[in-house]
């Protein structure tokens, strides 16, 4: 009768800690699809959403002095990225650079200040917001991997336009893994590119923000990316800006802070030893992941401007 009821008593323990485990399955996969949706999509001005606000272009070129004409890349009959052509205005230009934005970003939020710098060097800019955020249409970010499509359309477009060469892309954040994507799986040609605070792995990348806030990676971040794919119809665990690089041959620049706290330096060696062309990495050493033109503004022109002498 004992043993029996010991048996009993073994078969509903296992059914409780089965119970449990199914409910915390439940709980984890829940906060992940809720949290990939919330980190993936943009709620528009006055509406409720469980995204994060959308990010907007309220700031104007001439209101940092740059004349600028507003251009719609048309994708589809619903679909479209809106730029910012700057011209150079007082003397031949030297070439032209497309600016992409990070995460959360605008052409006008994180683009204008180094699109000013550009300017001062003799360069005509295309700003460029990716579809989700600005001007663009929709309400979506793939942290990179769909932008990747866009930096190809922008691309495709300052040829068309017949912009002045050479054509290089600058992108920031999440816009360095768009950038090199297009050139890995798309076969762009840029003549150059500039990285500013590239991350290596779009797994990585979001376990470096868990830790930050001080919650256990595994195996919520698995399930972040797990999520975000099912949403978007990709598959965010081959969203490697690492792999990527090893496709780009032109000169590429890279600048860091070294104090980032989403990208080791570790890692960004992984991004430069992986580049085939002619390369080289300049770390800002009070920076962490800002738009370093405007840490140090001196250390940033300088070293664009010695590496455009190079291309």
């Amino acid at each position: 009768m004992q043993t029996l009821r010991r048996v009993r008593l073994s078969r509903n323990g296992r059914k409780r800690l089965y119970q449990v485990f199914l409910m915390v399955f439940f709980v984890l996969n829940l906060l992940a699809f809720t949290g990939a949706y919330a980190l993936t999509h943009f709620s528009a001005p006055g509406h409720f959403s469980v995204g994060l606000p959308r990010p907007s272009s309220s700031k104007r070129p001439i209101e940092v002095g740059l004349e600028y004409t507003t251009q719609r890349i048309a994708i589809s009959q619903t679909e479209w990225l809106e730029t910012w052509l700057i011209p150079v205005q007082t003397s031949p230009s030297q070439g032209t650079v497309l600016l992409f934005p990070g995460n959360g970003g605008s052409k006008a939020k994180q683009l204008l200040a180094p699109a000013k710098s550009f300017h001062t060097l003799g360069y005509d800019t295309l700003l460029v917001d990716f579809r989700g955020v600005g001007g663009s249409s929709g309400n979506t970010t793939t942290l990179g991997a769909r932008e990747a499509n866009d930096v190809v359309v922008a691309m495709q477009y300052a040829q068309r336009l017949k912009l002045k060469r050479p054509i290089v892309l600058y992108g920031v954040s999440m816009g360095t893994g768009a950038i090199l994507k297009a050139i890995a799986q798309k076969e762009i040609q840029p003549d150059a590119v500039i990285l500013e605070l590239p991350f290596t792995r779009l797994l990585d990348a979001v376990r470096s923000r868990l830790r930050a806030v001080h919650v256990p990676t595994f195996p919520l971040a698995e399930l972040l990316v797990f999520w975000g794919s099912v949403q978007h119809q990709l598959n965010g665990f081959t969203h490697n800006p690492v792999m990527y690089a090893s496709q780009v041959k032109c000169p590429a620049l890279l600048l860091q802070g070294e104090r980032d706290r989403w990208t080791s330096l570790t890692e960004i060696n992984q991004i430069v030893q992986n580049l085939h062309g002619f390369k080289k990495l300049v770390i800002f050493p009070t920076a962490g992941h800002d738009l370093l033109v405007t840490v140090d503004q001196n250390l940033w022109k300088q070293s664009v401007k010695h590496f455009l002498k190079e291309i």
